[in-house]
This record gives structure tokens, sequence and C-alpha cells, in this order.
């Protein structure tokens, strides 16, 4: 019998701490290929290495990993961070770190799921559906700001359209990666939803590509749109969504209910809730979660989409 190496690894922009478990060293490096690949060229065959999500400089590490035939397994933030507090640590450090996520591996390691590489598509489309988010946003609060301002009109008015132009390109790049990846018939159906535009049904099918879901709750839960319920005895506390997904998905989808609110297909059902005293907050993230259900059972099954009135009759 063999037992499996566990590693910590908290990753900064230019270095690297590591914790290996079993001979209790630590080693620092920089966050660069080549003394990656060297490193990990050095260790047992297959470790089990934890490693904490920080955007976009834990990538090339955990891609190097896989390649090297290690398990690799990338840890929310969030989670550690609450994981640090109930085992009562109280100093945050790089090599802290590295040796609580190397603790937290060993320990939970059964009840985690190993990290595996995306498919092209989902990467490419995740990563301009965020630059357009931050577009949109840089647009939106250049014009609040200026608004106001008369002799900033012009000028505004051709850098407005400069930014509308890039968005443009971004949604085009998109149709073409959706094209490309033979992607356009789940588009199609999710678009076919109340709602739901190209942007949101693209979002969609990029969310879905992730992972093989086993049902729509899992969908739900990776999109973040599941609730976080805090009961304890007879006190029954606040509901909130987790927001463990891309937030912008989120943010499309919660777009696409307002849109399909008005649409005679779901007036009755978003009015419904309202008359049971939800906020429209709450009906709209509901309705939310309801269009995320059905895309994925449309993306699951290869089906086409029929209306909620359709259904009925």
């Amino acid at each position: 019998m063999t037992i499996q190496t566990i590693i910590g690894i908290d990753v900064a922009k230019d270095e690297l701490v590591s914790y290996r478990q079993d001979t209790d060293t630590e080693e620092g490096l920089k966050n660069r290929q080549a003394n990656i690949t060297r490193w990990l060229r050095r260790l047992p065959a297959h470790c089990a290495i934890a490693i904490e999500a920080t955007g976009t400089y834990h990538r090339l590490l955990i891609e190097l990993a896989y390649r090297n035939e290690h398990v690799v397994y990338v840890i929310d933030g969030y989670q550690l961070k609450h994981y640090r507090q109930g085992i009562g640590g109280r100093a945050k450090t790089d090599s802290s770190d590295a040796r609580l996520l190397a603790r937290y591996l060993s320990r939970e390691q059964t009840a985690l799921r190993s990290w595996t590489p995306p498919p092209p598509a989902y990467r490419a489309l995740q990563t301009l559906l965020r630059r357009r988010a931050t577009l949109v946003r840089a647009r939106v609060a250049i014009q609040q700001s200026c608004a106001e301002l008369p002799e900033l009109q012009a000028p505004l008015k051709r850098l407005v359209a400069q930014l509308t132009r890039i968005d443009q390109v971004i949604q085009a790049r998109l149709r073409v990666i959706v094209r490309e990846a033979g992607l356009s018939q789940h588009v199609a159906r999710c678009q076919a939803m109340e709602g739901v535009g190209p942007l949101t049904a693209t979002a969609l099918v990029m969310a879905f590509l992730r992972g093989d879901f086993r049902h729509s709750d899992a969908f739900v839960a990776f999109l973040g749109l599941d609730v976080r319920v805090r009961d304890s005895g007879t006190q029954r506390g606040r509901r909130k969504l987790t927001k463990q997904g891309d937030p912008e998905v989120r943010r499309l989808l919660y777009n696409a209910a307002m849109a399909a609110s008005r649409q005679p297909a779901w007036q009755a059902t978003y009015q419904g809730y309202l008359a049971r005293g939800l906020k429209k907050t709450q009906a709209l993230v509901i309705i939310a979660r309801k269009l995320a259900r059905i895309a994925f059972a449309l993306m699951k099954h290869e089906v086409e989409y029929r209306p909620p009135t359709a259904v009925a009759a």
C-alpha cells in the first residue's frame, strides 16, 4: 500500500509557497512555467494538491499539475476562510495558508471533487462574457457620471459609440465561438425561452459545459442560485443566495427573469408570487432559477422548448 502525498500551495502573482505534509517541509518558488515544471518533476507520482482559487494566478499551476498526472483540488477561498476560523486559526500568512490547505485536503478529500480542465469553448466564452460585463459597467458609470455636464455631451457621445462598437465586436466573437464549437443548437433551445436573449443563452450554455451535472439542483448550485438555509430550533433564519457561481451568469439570468415576468407565459406566475407576499426581487430570483432549470433540461435531453401555456394545454 502507498500513502498519497498531500501538498498545499498558496498562490500569489509572482510566488508560490508549498507545504508537503508527509515531510513537514515548506518551499517557495516563482510562479513561472519553468520553475513550476522543475518542481513538479521532483514530486512523487499522483500527489494530491490543494490550491486556493485566486482568479487567474493559479491557472498555470493547476494545468501543469494536472498534465503531470497529479490530483488537483481547487479550494474556494470563502470556505477556507471559515475553515480557518473553525479550527481557531489566528494567523494568515502564505506559509500558514499552505499548511491550512494541506490540512483541509487531508481531512475533507473524500467529500471534494478533483479539478478537471474545462473545454476550450468554456474558457473562451467565460473570458469574453466577463470582459463584456466590465465594459458595460464602465459605459454605464461614465454615462451617469457625465450626464449633468453639457460641455461633455459631444465627446461623451463619441466615447459611448466606441464602447458600443467594442461590445458589438465581443458579441460577434461569441457567436463565432458558439458556431465553431457546435453549440448553436443549445443556444437556440435556450433562446426560445421567454426573456432569454442571445447573451443569456450563451452564458447558460457556457455553464452547462463545465461539468456533467447529474440533475438540475446541481446546475442551479453551480450558478450560485441555490439558497443558504440557517435554522436553529424554532428560529428560522433569513434565506440568502449562496452566490458561489459566476456573477455575470446570475446577472444575465436576473435580467432575463425581468423580461419574462412581462410576458404572458410568466406574468401570472410572477403576480402569484407577489400575491403571496414575496418582494419583487425574490419573485424574480425564483423565475430566474426556473429558467435555469428549464435550460438545463433542454440541453441535457436535447429537446425543444415548449412555453408554459402549451404545456398546460
